[in-house]
Parts: structure tokens; sequence; C-alpha cells
């Protein structure tokens, strides 16, 4: 009897320990070979909108304003050194926007449940 509560007692345990794992998975985004975790972009969006820039500077910056944020996710950064990175910031946040990713409905997703 001892070998059957030990038995489900370690099944209660791998199953709990799935679970835990499942939860901790990140969903990550592909795209034009960044991989990027959605959380950071979700941020990114959080960043864009505490823009310290002026508008002039703005204009004038070679590069996205979230680069020039301390804040911006390591995931993200290297982003930045591409010449593509406004686009490629921008096509990150219409995939974040929309809960595809979430739910595995977008090819560039994944890690999704």
């Amino acid at each position: 009897m001892g070998g059957r509560t030990m038995s489900g007692l370690l099944s209660g345990v791998t199953l709990v320990l799935l679970v835990l794992l499942q939860s901790t998975q990140s969903v990550y985004i592909q795209y034009q070979g960044f991989q990027v975790q959605l959380e950071s972009v979700k941020k990114l969006r959080d960043l864009e909108k505490q823009s310290v820039l002026s508008p002039r500077l703005q204009a004038q910056s070679l590069l996205p304003v979230p680069c020039y944020h301390s804040a911006l996710p390591p995931d993200l950064q290297p982003i930045c050194a591409s010449r593509e990175a406004a686009s490629i910031f921008k096509a990150l946040e219409t995939i974040a926007a929309s809960n595809h990713c979430e739910l595995c409905e977008n090819v560039a997703c994944t890690g999704c449940l």
C-alpha cells in the first residue's frame, strides 16, 4: 500500500512541475532574423508612449525612439543596429497587438499555448 501512495505522490509532483514549466515558457516572435519575447514587444509600446525626445529630435534621429531608452529590453536592442529598425519595430508591434501570437495563429510566433 505504501508503494501506491508513493507512486501517486510522484505522479502529482510531476504534474505540478509540468504545469509550472509550461506557465514559465515564453512566447517568442521571430521576424527578419530576430527572435524576441512577446512581453518585450508589449513593453516596447509603453516605451514609445514615454518618449523623451522632442518631435524635432525624433525627425532628425537615425534610430527609432525606443533605441534611445535605457529600459529597452535586451532582446530588442540588437534590432537598433539594423537599418530597418523602425519597420521591424512596427511589424513586431502589429504582430503583438493582435492576440494571434498567444493563440498560435501567427506563424511568426513560437512557444505559445
